[in-house]
């Protein structure tokens, strides 16, 4: 999957000096970077490619009229530059130009409108009564003021907007990035579209199961339950030879192995190429299994935490205890921002204003497939001490953005906080990531009881792509902190 970094120019990768510099594992990072790891072949899933189709709509009254910008204004120059910029600034988006000068020309613009995914209502003058038609439709929209042209109209536009809880997010900014950045948000709604989760031994009782119809619904994306027996039935079809290739990468790549033996990390191995199997024949992005159920009651071989680190790494998604609101999240946020995400059973240690994100399957390049990685440890898994499980070292130094997106709800819960230590504590799972938090920690403690334990970790301060997405999606967006 392609790096997105380009558009989020604030929360791109650091340089390989910066982020070395603030691990406090360093001299391990460079020994970790400096093994080979062994080639192991196997079919990657692929992301969804469709563009989005959007209509990008230019609003303004005739030129002769006196307003702003002022009359005489060339719109036809500006327009023709616009465009090219988006298409620049988006290439994985098609857009269809239309001009509105008034809220007649909007209405006959929605009605003849097919297969349309959003819209970008460009206000370059004012006053049109365009923008407030597009936005009623209830269709995903940015609205972006052009300053000093359409200014007054998106300032009241917007505001209307946001205080009917329409799908409308807005961006008045001079720098075009903002504006791509926005508008990009519509390749990750398109993706989702053509998405599919495979849930694995979880049935509509199961605490976070959502229906696949709701997902539908809300996201166009497809969830296939898979049974523990199917999943089975792919592990021993495995290849032998090929699994006993992954565990040489996974062993040769870490920095330590603590517990697990040889042949444990073979049958991870055995694990992941069972669950790229099942992905591959529905053509899925995403997997998430019941797994404490299934290697307690004996329908699972082995945990599937080293194929979910390898998942995440690769740029899709390996999501545990078939989680299917935190796959979700991490799904949209895979497409948003081309990073893993880190599934944690929050801690809180008011005593030093810490937030630590605890679980037994991180990823250790958290700034995308690209991007560097850190070092980690192959452990056993805490519980009960059996299979194989990661310990990742993460970067220190960093600010974090934890979401949770609830189809149920129609919400994110967000945080943030910044990255000061991995901790070393032999109680509960094995990524200790501790994070001082941003905001109010005695916030943190509202929503645990109507949110459940798990919440979704991401590097960068990613808050306005988050806003933007709930917007676009008709969330609400719930600080926690």
């Amino acid at each position: 999957m392609a790096c997105n970094c380009h558009l989020f120019p604030l929360t791109c990768p650091f340089s390989r000096r910066r982020f070395l510099s603030g691990c406090a594992a360093s001299a391990a990072f460079v020994a970790f970077s400096a093994l080979k790891s062994t080639s192991a072949t196997a079919a990657i899933p692929k992301a969804p490619t469709q563009k989005a189709r959007i209509r990008l709509l230019f609003t303004h009254e005739p030129p002769e009229n006196a307003t702003w910008p002022n009359i005489g204004y060339d719109y036809e120059a500006r327009k023709k530059q616009l465009t090219q910029n988006l298409r620049q600034g988006c290439p994985k988006i098609e857009f269809l130009p239309a001009t509105a000068q008034n809220s007649e020309g909007a209405k006959k613009i929605l009605e003849s409108d097919t297969n349309i995914d959003g819209y970008v209502v460009y206000m370059l003058g004012l006053w049109t009564g365009a923008p407030q038609v597009i936005a009623a439709s209830g269709r995903p929209t940015v609205y972006v003021d052009d300053l000093y042209g359409g200014s007054g109209e998106f300032l009241s536009a917007y505001a209307a907007a946001r205080r009917n809880k329409l799908k409308v997010t807005g961006v008045s900014s001079s720098r075009f990035q903002d504006v791509a950045d926005a508008v990009n948000c519509f390749e990750c709604l398109k993706k989702l579209h053509s998405s599919v989760i495979l849930n694995v031994g979880a049935g509509p009782d199961w605490w976070v199961y959502i229906p696949p119809k709701l997902a539908k619904e809300h996201f166009g994306i497809k969830i296939t339950d898979i049974t523990f027996e199917q999943l089975d039935k792919a592990y021993k079809n495995t290849n032998p030879a090929e699994a006993r290739k992954w565990a040489d990468r996974w062993i040769n790549n870490a920095e330590k192995v603590v517990e697990p033996s040889r042949e444990t990390i073979e049958k991870s191995g055995a694990m992941y190429l069972a669950m790229l199997d099942l992905m591959q024949q529905h053509k899925a992005q995403a997997i998430t299994i019941n797994c404490l159920g299934g290697f307690y009651g004996g329908h699972m071989t082995a945990y599937p935490c080293l194929g979910f680190f390898q998942l995440n790494n690769d740029g899709l998604v390996g999501a545990c205890e078939a989680d299917t609101i935190s796959t979700i999240t991490m799904l949209i946020m895979t497409y948003l921002v081309s990073r893993p995400g880190y599934i944690s059973d929050p801690v809180i240690d008011t005593s030093k204003n810490q937030v630590i994100y605890a679980h037994c399957v991180a990823p250790n390049k958290v700034f995308g497939p690209e991007g560097a990685a850190n070092p980690y440890h192959i452990r056993n898994h805490s519980e009960d001490r059996k299979g194989a499980a990661v310990r990742s070292l993460l970067p220190l130094g960093e600010m974090t953005t934890t979401v949770q997106f609830d189809l149920r709800k129609k919400q994110v819960l967000f945080h943030q906080g910044k990255t000061v230590a991995n901790i070393d504590e032999d109680k509960a799972c094995r990524t200790k990531l501790a994070a001082e938090v941003k905001g109010d920690i005695d916030k943190l403690f509202n929503h645990w009881d109507k949110w459940g334990w798990h919440r979704v970790t991401y590097y960068g301060d990613l808050e306005q792509p988050v806003r933007h997405i709930a917007a676009l999606l008709g969330y609400e967006l719930i600080e926690e902190a």
